[in-house]
């Protein structure tokens, strides 16, 4: 008697060319559905429906199962649940999603972060952060590279708040994608030391970032699925992700477009610190710095 389980493990750690093309069909129906959510999402739009739209859309283009749709936003960004909630989305909302179906028997595992309305600095920094890491890890698939090379790009638990490798498991993360969404081989700071694995051509994996923001609560999570070709790599989630997106922005005032990039609460314009300075000024009360 044998472990059938790792030996089927094993044998689908290489990928043949319809298994590839099926991957890709997968991965292009969650393509629609972010663009989708992209023109639906406004404040006022609850977690679960957009899990509603996005099961919708996929179940239309033909998927078979739609596994889970992670729908996170606003303060339950960090720290990172994995289940969506009736949350309604407000102004100056993070919001991120995780999408997983089947096609045919073959999955996707694919984060988009966006924000609503408008974003604040720490949020962005957060994004640019988290897209930095990842692009390092993109840059290393390639045959003949290590496992170990890629989780080695990647920032200890220490770095973003937690106190070992264990317990941010899966935040800084690559897995192999096929017939199940997690496969081998498994990139991670926990294992792929100890446990390093040739990359090498046909391979299928994601590979997942996270950063929190340092306002304490909003996070952005990015997730691109990789091939790898003979000479190098190719990705196959499509729908842009090299620069947080905002969704909703319509605000318009009467000196145009409002910013899509600012702070829940507007500093004070100079007239306003003026008014105050005069004010205390005429109360002969002392002003701070």
């Amino acid at each position: 008697m044998v472990d059938g389980q790792q030996l089927m493990s094993d044998a689908r750690v290489i990928k043949t060319q319809d298994e590839i093309a099926l991957l890709n069909m997968s991965a292009m129906m969650v393509d629609a559905a972010y663009d989708e959510l992209y023109r639906t999402m406004k404040p006022g739009l609850r977690e679960n429906e957009a899990v509603g739209l996005v099961s919708k859309v996929l179940y239309d283009l033909g998927s078979e199962y739609v596994e889970a749709v992670n729908a996170i936003s606003g303060e339950r960004c960090n720290p990172h649940p994995h289940v969506f909630s009736d949350r309604v989305l407000r102004p100056g909302d993070p919001v991120y999603y995780d999408i997983l179906h089947s096609y045919m028997g073959y999955r996707t595992c694919y984060y988009r972060t966006f924000t609503i309305g408008y974003g604040s600095h720490a949020m962005v920094d957060a994004y640019k952060r988290c897209r930095d890491y990842l692009d390092a890890a993109i840059e290393l698939v390639r045959p003949g590279r290590t496992t170990a090379e890629i989780a080695a790009v990647w920032p200890k638990a220490e770095e973003f708040g937690f106190p070992n490798e264990e317990a941010c498991f899966a935040l800084q993360y690559g897995h192999g994608v096929g017939l199940a969404i997690w496969e081998k081989p498994v990139i991670s700071r926990l294992v792929s030391f100890e446990h390093p694995h040739e990359i090498k051509p046909g391979m299928v994996f994601a590979l997942e970032t996270f950063w929190p923001s340092t306002d304490g609560w909003s996070a952005a999570r990015i997730e691109e699925e990789i091939v790898v070709t003979p000479t190098g790599h190719e990705v196959i989630t499509r729908f842009p992700a090299e620069e947080l997106l905002v969704a909703g922005a319509h605000y318009v005032t009467v000196n145009g477009p409002l910013a899509t990039t600012r702070e829940n609460e507007a500093a004070p314009s100079q007239r306003v610190v003026e008014m105050i300075e005069s004010s205390a000024r005429s109360e002969r009360v002392t002003v701070p710095d």
